[in-house]
C-alpha cells in the first residue's frame, strides 16, 4: 500500500519533494493509525463489495470499514453478515490466486455488538485474516461495553491466531459516540473511563474515530452542507473534550467525524474557496467543480479538522477520498521546520528556514514529531507545489 500509487512517475516527481512510503500491515501501528487518511464505509448488504474494494483500492482508498451497524436496517443484519463471510472467503480466495499476503487497503468490519464480532469470527474462520480490524460502536465503559468488545477482540484473536499462527493480530477502532460522553454531566467521567480501558488495552487500539452524527442526532441536530461541524457548537465542545482526554502527545490517533453531503443542492452561504490560488495555479475551473458539489465546505471541515489534532476523515462518498489525502500532504515549509525543530530537545529559538517565523525548540517538539510521521505517510510536496496542484492530480 501506498498513498497516491496511482500517480504517474512523472506526476510524483513533480509533485512530491519526499513521495509517501510503501506500508504493509506489519508497519509501526502509529504510521498505519496516521495513514488511514479518508475512511471509506460501505454498506455490508452491497452484493459487490468484493469488486467495490479492488475498485476504490485502485483509486487511492487506504482504508475501508464494512458496516453492519448503522447503515444497515435491523431486518437486513443476518443476510449483511451472511455476505460479509461470503465476501471475506472470496478475498482470502484471491489473496491465494494473486500471491498476495495481504488486502491492498486497510480494511475493517464495523460491528454491532461483542457476540456479532465473535459469531463472524467463528463463521470467517481464517478469511478473517483479510481484515486489518474491527470499529467498535458507541465505546464507553462506564457499563463496561467497551471491555466486553475488547475482551471480544481478545477471543477472535486467540482463535485466528489457533487456526492461523502466521496471521497478524486484528486490531480496534473505537467511536466516541455514546450519549455518556456526549452530554456535559457524564462527560468528563466517561472520557476518563474511555482513556483508562484504551490504555490498559493500548496494543488492540489503531486509532480512535468521532461519531459525530450520532453527537448531533443527541441534540435533535443535523449540520447542513453549508457549515462545518465546529459550526455546531454543542458538538465541537465534544470534539475539544475528545482530543483534551484522548490527543494529547503519547495519546491516541483520532480521525475527523464524517462528511455526509455529497452532490449538488441549494447554496445559502457564500463559498468558502477563495479564487485566487486556483488562478494562480490556471485551475478555475477545478475550484468551480468543487463548489457545484458543495466540496468547499468538506475542504474547510478537513483544515479545521487538522488545526484541532485531528487525522483523517469518514467518508461515504469516494469523491471525497482525493481530497482528504490531497490535504494531508505536508508542504516543504512545515517538513523543513519539523527537520529543523526535531531532537533539539534543549530548548531554544531560532529564526524557521524560510525565515517568516519564530521556530521555538521545546513547544513545538510533539507537534514536529507528527509532522513527521504524517510525511511519511502522505509524502511532502515540493517547493512550489499547492494543495491546488495535489488537488488537480488526485481529482483527475
Amino acid at each position: 500500500m501506498r498513498h497516491f500509487s496511482y500517480f504517474s512517475e512523472a506526476d510524483t516527481a513533480r509533485l512530491f519533494h519526499l513521495p509517501p512510503q510503501p506500508l504493509s500491515a506489519a508497519s509501526p501501528a502509529g504510521l498505519l493509525a496516521t495513514a488511514l487518511g479518508a475512511t471509506l464505509y460501505s454498506p455490508g448488504t452491497r452484493p459487490e463489495l468484493v469488486k467495490d474494494i479492488a475498485k476504490q483500492a485502485a483509486r487511492g482508498a487506504m482504508s475501508m470499514v464494512i458496516c453492519l451497524e448503522d447503515s444497515i436496517a435491523d431486518e437486513d443484519v443476518p443476510a449483511a453478515e451472511d455476505n460479509v463471510v461470503t465476501v471475506l472467503a472470496e478475498l482470502a480466495a484471491d489473496r491465494r490466486e494473486s500471491g498476495r499476503t495481504e488486502e491492498p487497503l486497510m480494511l475493517f468490519l464495523r460491528i454491532r455488538t461483542p457476540e456479532q464480532l465473535l459469531r463472524i469470527s467463528a463463521r470467517a474462520g481464517t478469511s478473517l485474516a483479510g481484515l486489518t480490524g474491527f470499529v467498535l460502536p458507541k465505546f464507553e465503559n462506564t457499563t463496561g461495553a467497551a471491555q466486553r468488545f475488547l475482551d471480544a477482540l481478545h477471543e477472535a484473536n486467540q482463535g485466528l491466531q489457533r487456526l492461523d499462527p502466521q496471521a497478524r493480530r486484528l486490531l480496534a477502532m473505537p467511536i466516541l459516540e455514546s450519549p455518556l460522553m456526549i452530554h456535559a454531566e457524564s462527560r468528563t467521567q466517561t472520557l476518563t473511563g474511555i482513556y483508562q480501558v484504551l490504555q490498559a488495552n493500548r496494543d488492540d487500539i489503531l486509532s480512535v474515530r468521532i461519531g459525530a452524527t450520532d453527537m448531533s442526532s443527541a441534540f435533535g441536530l443535523r449540520r447542513s452542507r453549508d457549515l462545518t461541524i465546529y459550526d455546531v457548537k454543542v458538538v465541537s465542545a465534544v470534539i475539544g473534550d475528545i482530543v483534551n482526554a484522548l490527543g494529547r502527545p503519547g495519546g491516541f490517533v483520532i480521525s475527523g467525524p464524517v462528511w455526509e453531503h455529497y452532490g449538488s443542492g441549494e447554496r445559502l452561504l457564500r463559498p468558502l474557496l477563495r479564487s485566487t490560488p486556483f488562478v494562480d495555479a490556471d485551475e478555475v475551473q477545478l475550484r468551480q467543480r468543487l463548489l457545484t458539489e458543495h466540496l468547499d465546505g468538506l475542504i474547510r471541515e478537513i483544515e479545521l479538522d487538522q488545526a484541532n489534532g485531528l487525522l483523517g476523515k469518514t467518508v461515504i462518498h469516494p469523491s471525497h477520498v482525493p481530497l482528504v489525502h490531497a490535504m494531508s500532504v505536508i508542504s516543504h515549509e512545515s517538513y523543513v521546520d519539523a527537520l529543523h525543530i526535531s531532537g533539539q530537545a534543549a530548548g531554544g529559538a531560532a529564526a524557521s528556514p524560510y525565515r517568516n517565523k519564530m521556530n521555538e525548540m521545546k513547544p513545538h517538539q510533539a507537534w514536529a514529531a507528527s509532522t513527521l510521521v504524517r510525511a511519511a505517510a502522505y509524502g511532502v510536496a515540493a517547493p512550489d507545489i499547492t494543495y491546488v496542484d495535489l488537488l488537480e492530480a488526485s481529482m483527475n
